[in-house]
């Protein structure tokens, strides 16, 4: 050895590399972080158990579509590190009253017990759809979430008071705050809870606040102050005891306000004093000048004569919510011109085709169209018709979804929109009347469904009506290969149709059936699919109990809930409802008397 090699330093050691396993655990929950889809990141936790772990510790936002298909407990050792929680209750068709009250009973009970108990500790948003919920569980909830807890949204909820709100306004420190579309349970005017005032003196982080389905009166000083001390603001939802004027104090407060729910929208009874047309068009302003104010809803006992005020702020709207206001084809011409960057777009059809031929001039980006019954019964009026669906078909040829309720409809119009809107990913025609055909030809509406599902590739959603044979339901299932939910009312001529759809549709998730003449044969012939799919729900239909047990038998992870949708009427073999979804728990616990399990 010579002095030169002497003279150098020992080597090092190699330090210690982690495992391998670790490593490869690293650097996938690193890559998972960026796969946001719900759907990419499903696929990518059923490679192998080591991506089944990472994808479990990387979940922040979970969605449970069906609490009653899996438990609270199993979703937190599942997402320990959820950040934002979905839950869902009741499936789609309980909107139209078709379910008894009480059918989900206290389903979210333990999801709320679970919550407060820790089980998910880094919670900040809870989003709650469809799904019963007391004032004992608010309680609950205020009483423990966890203090980086922020949002708390409740969609189409019912059971709740006055009183849940204050114990939520009360304790919670809220970004969000929004109660919408909910059937809130009645109180008497003496037992209302001022909620609002119930909202800590301090200043707030509030950014979204609405309350538009609140049905009682709010102490208008204690919501003035709330919003001033609130300088984060930005959506605000006030319901229709909220006037014209104090709608404009609380604009006046809230200058970067992006989403604003106007309330009535009409003056105080005995009027205002300062409040004329151009005060409100001078508030109107100040948001137009801001730049900010995106989206309006509200109006629900508007005043016509302000109508016209809010021209000023529509070339900024991307979203325009008219679905409580019966605004004329008169009013609306007012302002809807001046609507050309507008995306989304509800109205009540008092706009009639009129109105229609006015929106399709001016919004050509508008993306998603809904159009509602101003009286949803079948003899009601005709005020929107062909006409109107094929005017919003030639100028709003970018549009992705439409919903369209009318008394009459044209194979010719239908086709005309698979043609011009080829982009749809939504479609869903109600013609509000049973078995109604072509209003032209008399034909049946099958070649203008069919040109929907042959001519717009993309589309995912669609609700029929009208009269459908089995041969629309052959175009279905031919050419409805992206479909992922389908509604079906009042259509059909046997099981094949059905059989078309199971058979054909291979994405299919969501299949809702009312008063169709399919029995078990059709049932019994989508076997080998309902595993795959969330949920299957058909009511007035030809099922026996007797079909109903042979599917409960042959798939024992699907929940085959049998309901009585009159529970004070005893049926004997006739099936009134079948409700079925698969579960990752079993059959749920709390079963009302009139669902019986198979």
């Amino acid at each position: 050895m010579s002095e030169e090699d002497e003279d150098q330093p020992p080597p090092k050691r190699p330090t210690a590399s982690p495992p391998a396993d670790q490593v490869l655990d690293n650097v996938l929950e690193t890559v998972l972080q960026f796969l946001d889809a719900p759907r990419d990141r499903s696929a990518a936790s059923l490679v192998c158990r080591s991506w089944h772990r990472a994808e479990s510790a990387t979940r922040d936002s979970v969605a449970v579509r069906n609490i009653l298909a899996a438990s609270a407990a199993r979703t937190a050792r599942r997402f320990p590190n959820a950040r934002s929680l979905l839950l869902k209750a009741r499936p789609r068709f309980a909107d139209f009253n078709l379910l008894p009250p009480g059918w989900a009973a206290s389903a979210f009970r333990p999801w709320a017990v679970a919550v407060a108990s820790g089980a998910f500790p880094a919670l900040t948003a809870l989003y709650l759809k469809r799904i019963p919920v007391t004032d004992a569980d608010l309680d609950l909830l205020a009483g423990s979430l966890p203090a980086t807890f922020l949002d708390l949204t409740l969609h189409l909820c019912d059971g709740f008071s006055s009183h849940g709100l204050a114990s939520i306004a009360s304790h919670c420190r809220l970004r969000v705050l929004d109660v919408v579309e909910c059937d809130m349970a009645e109180e008497e005017e003496q037992e209302v809870v001022d909620w609002v005032a119930k909202f800590p003196p301090e200043p707030t982080n509030l950014e979204s606040l609405s309350f538009e389905c609140y049905a009682y009166l709010v102490d208008f000083a204690a919501l003035e102050a709330l919003v001033a001390r609130s300088p984060r603001l930005s959506r605000l939802g006030v319901n229709q005891h909220v006037s014209l004027g104090q709608l404009r104090r609380l604009m006046a407060h809230a200058p970067r306000l992006t989403r604003l729910g106007t309330g009535s929208f009409r003056p105080a009874d005995g009027g205002e004093e300062g409040l004329n047309f151009g005060e409100v068009v001078t508030s109107f302003a100040s948001a137009v000048r801001a730049r900010t104010l995106v989206s309006l809803s509200g109006f629900r006992d508007h005043a016509q004569e302000y109508l016209p005020t809010i021209a000023v702020v529509c070339a900024n709207l991307k979203n325009l919510d008219l679905s409580y206001a019966p605004v004329t084809p008169n009013q609306i011409v007012m302002f809807i011109g001046q609507c050309y960057n507008l995306e989304t777009l509800l109205v009540l059809d008092s706009v009639r085709d009129e109105g229609l031929q006015t929106v399709a001039i001016s919004c050509k980006k508008l993306q998603s169209l809904r159009v509602l019954p101003l009286d949803a019964h079948e003899d009601a009026e005709e005020l929107v018709s062909e006409v109107g669906l094929s005017a919003i078909s030639r100028g709003c040829r970018g549009l992705r979804s439409i919903l369209y309720f009318c008394q009459r409809m044209t194979n010719a119009a239908v086709i005309a929109m698979s043609q011009n809107c080829p982009e749809l990913k939504v479609f869903r025609l109600c013609i509000m009347g049973r078995h109604r055909p072509d209003s032209v030809t008399g034909e049946p509406m099958d070649e203008g469904f069919g040109a929907i599902v042959r001519n717009c590739s993309k589309l995912t959603r669609l609700s029929t009506s009208g009269h459908l044979t089995d041969r629309a339901f052959e175009y279905i299932g031919k050419y409805g290969k992206s479909l992922r939910t389908l509604s079906v009312a009042f259509a059909g001529d046997s099981d094949l149709a059905l059989q078309h759809i199971l058979e054909g549709c291979s994405k299919l998730e969501k299949l809702e059936i009312r008063d169709c003449p399919f029995g078990d044969a059709g049932l019994l012939s989508g076997m080998h699919h309902f595993y795959n799919m969330r949920f299957v729900w058909m009511s007035g239909c030809n099922l026996t109990l007797q079909g109903c047990k042979d599917v409960a038998r042959s798939l024992p992870r699907m929940v085959v809930e049998l309901v009585n949708g009159q529970p004070e009427n005893k049926r004997a073999e006739g099936v009134d409802i079948l409700y079925m979804y698969r579960s990752l728990d079993g059959p749920r616990e709390d079963i009302p008397p009139f669902v019986k399990i198979l």
